[in-house]
């Protein structure tokens, strides 16, 4: 039995309607996911014993924390397969990428800002684990000013191409910041090494919010790509059929 042939994709003219027909799936999955995650997070999770109930935005702060890092990682590969193999569509994908990025990363720190006024006193510490979530933050912005900045499409994907595959080294010193320096962040919750330290239905809720954010980023990217390949492409025949069919 033959295979999908994944590089017949690889043409804007071909991704676009089957960006078109993913859509739905995934952005139907994310609105239930969501509502099912929201339901075990807010009232079937108990009351933690020492944050009381302020606990309960990890439910939105920790599966915005996990995407800020994984789309930004997305985002570079797709720049890098750009650079290396002059795909137009993978550089196409990493521009879709970074606004999802960017609006995940300030998710993680507005919602951290709520978490930590209760917890730690303070709307914000430099932190290690906040500052480099913040340089993150900057890292997206830009990536999108410079792709912004130049004129010739090819040139811009280049540039910025270049600038999020250095901006990678960012990611692991987020993720292993608690445990490189002495931080008031607090240490993973969930962790392949060991055991979780919180209650199954605290788990359970966010495990489902962390998919539910997947289902989106997956959905918005798609529709945003969608947007950039008929800028891109306008002259184009088939760009043109598609804005006419719209």
């Amino acid at each position: 039995m033959n295979g999908i042939n994944w590089f017949h994709y690889a043409a804007p003219q071909r991704f676009y309607p089957l960006a078109g027909r993913l859509i739905p799936w995934f952005g139907a999955l994310a609105a239930l996911l969501t509502a099912a995650g929201l339901y075990i997070g807010l009232w079937l999770a108990p009351t933690d014993a020492q944050q009381g109930e302020a606990y309960r935005i990890i439910f939105v702060h920790v599966p915005a924390a996990w995407m800020s890092m994984v789309v930004y990682l997305a985002m570079a590969a797709w720049a890098g397969v750009g650079l290396v193999f002059n795909s137009r569509l993978s550089s196409m994908m990493a521009c879709a990428l970074a606004p999802t990025g960017a609006l995940m990363t300030f998710l993680a720190l507005w919602t951290g800002a709520l978490w930590g006024k209760p917890t730690w006193g303070a709307w914000w510490v430099w932190d290690a684990r906040l500052t480099s979530e913040l340089v993150l933050l900057f890292l997206y912005i830009g990536f999108m000013a410079l792709h912004a900045s130049i004129d010739d499409p090819r040139r811009a994907d280049r540039a910025a191409g270049l600038l999020a595959l250095v901006g990678v080294v960012n990611v692991p010193i987020i993720y292993f910041s608690v445990k490189w320096w002495n931080t008031l962040h607090q240490g993973a919750s969930v962790s392949l090494s060991k055991a979780p330290s919180m209650a199954t239905p605290m788990l359970l809720g966010m495990l489902v919010m962390a998919l539910a954010f997947w289902m989106y980023c997956i959905a918005i990217a798609l529709a945003r790509v969608r947007v950039v390949m008929l800028e891109r492409e306008r002259h184009t025949t088939w760009a043109r059929q598609a804005l006419e069919a719209a």
